[in-house]
């Protein structure tokens, strides 16, 4: 691992948290709905979960967080995902009942937001 200027050693986004009220509902809807795949689903502490998900070969992935007093699911999470084809995506998810909204954006690429199983809000994006 190499230092960054300021001392420490991160080199990329590992595992970005999305909280959900039922975490099999959410894995349901990742795997089922998004074709994400299961990259970690284990117990642990007392009664604990942890479960992660993510596209095929993505190096970052999704941490289904069950939600507890003071953090709410259905949030805007920021989250944006990048595709090849944005418009063949917002059809199929909507195909899939997928919560989409209705346009495909574009500006200043094309780009839809869609809500997962919890309402909350991801995006994605055409990259190229």
């Amino acid at each position: 691992m190499s230092k960054t200027e300021a001392g420490i050693h991160v080199t990329r986004v590992g595992t970005v948290g999305v909280p959900v009220a039922d975490q099999d509902r959410a894995l349901a809807f990742y795997l089922e709905k998004l074709g994400f795949e299961k990259r970690i689903d284990a117990a642990y502490g007392k009664g604990e979960r942890w479960v992660e998900v993510a596209p095929p070969g993505a190096a970052t992935t999704i941490a289904l967080v069950r939600s507890r007093e003071g953090v709410p699911t259905g949030i805007d999470t920021q989250v944006r995902f990048a595709t090849s084809d944005a418009a063949a995506d917002h059809a199929a998810l909507r195909a899939r009942g997928v919560d989409t909204d209705g346009e495909l954006m574009r500006y200043p690429v094309p780009m839809f937001v869609f809500r997962d199983a919890d309402g909350n809000r991801l995006i994605i994006v055409e990259r190229s």
